[in-house]
Formats: structure tokens, sequence, C-alpha cells
């Protein structure tokens, strides 16, 4: 009898250990093992060959609503349709986020790719790389990802 009643204390704290102090799926401030690599989905990523008629500025944009990605996307395809690559042009704003990272109007062929998204306690931090082609194209290189909607600020790394 002494037994079963150990058994069952071992068992009942090692169940209180870890289903007892559970934290909430959303609530970011109680999560301790970060930094965590959020997996994001690709809508687009390429370049832009209209010499900079599109007057899209080398930035780094959040973009929270469907408006401002029907806004970019426009603004995109004033030269050429770009958009027809997309994977996705129509995105559930309530989930997701969009972000887009666009370099200035290279006189030769550049590539930029965001390479990861990462969540720390504080802040959400975008990786992005650039690299040069052996081509004489005037370009301006971009990529544009979902990642899952948060509160948190957005930092861009290069």
């Amino acid at each position: 009898m002494k037994s079963k009643i150990i058994i069952i204390l071992i068992l009942g704290s090692f169940l209180l250990i870890n289903f007892g102090c559970e934290k909430n799926a959303g609530d970011d401030s109680t999560h301790s093992t970060y930094p965590i690599d959020i997996s994001f989905t690709e809508i687009g990523k390429g370049a832009l060959y209209g010499n900079g008629a599109e007057n899209i500025p080398q930035q780094n944009i959040v973009i929270t609503n469907q408006t401002q990605f029907n806004d970019l996307i426009n603004s995109m395809n004033t030269v050429n349709n770009v958009s027809n690559s997309f994977t996705e042009t129509s995105i559930d704003f309530n989930t997701y986020q969009i972000i887009a990272v666009f370099k200035e109007v290279k006189p030769t062929s550049w590539k930029v790719e965001i390479t990861s998204v990462i969540e720390n306690a504080e802040n959400i931090t975008i990786l992005i790389i650039e690299t040069e082609n052996e081509s004489t194209v005037i370009t301006q290189p971009f990529h544009i990802v979902k990642i899952p909607k948060t509160t948190k600020p957005i930092v861009f790394e290069q």
C-alpha cells in the first residue's frame, strides 16, 4: 500500500511540475527559451527592372492590411507585372503580416534575401543578405514574406 501511495505522489508531482505550470501559448512575456526561429512564407522575390520608375525607395516595410499590400503591388506593377510570380496576393491580415525589403536601384544586378526571422524577448529580428550578380542590368532587388502577426517591434539586420 505504501509503494502505491509513493508512486501516486511521484506521478502527481511529475504531472504538476510538467503541466500545472504551463504558460499561455500567446503570452510572449512568459516564454523563456528565446531566441525562436519563426517560419515564414515567401510571397515574392526578385528585382524590379523599371530603372526606378516604380518610385519605390530603398526601405524595409511591415504591412498590416490588404489596402497597404494592394498599394505596394500596384506600385511594383507600374512597369512590369511583377506580382504574376507572387505565391499569393490576398492575405489574412488577422493572422499574418507582410515583411517587404527593397534595396536601392543598382546599376548592376543584385539579389536581396530575408534569410531568417527570429523572435527575441523584446522584438522580432529580420535577417537580410544582399549579393551581387555578374550582370550589368539595372535592377532594384526585393524580397516579400509573410509571417505570423505580432505586436512586437520589427528590427531589420543586414
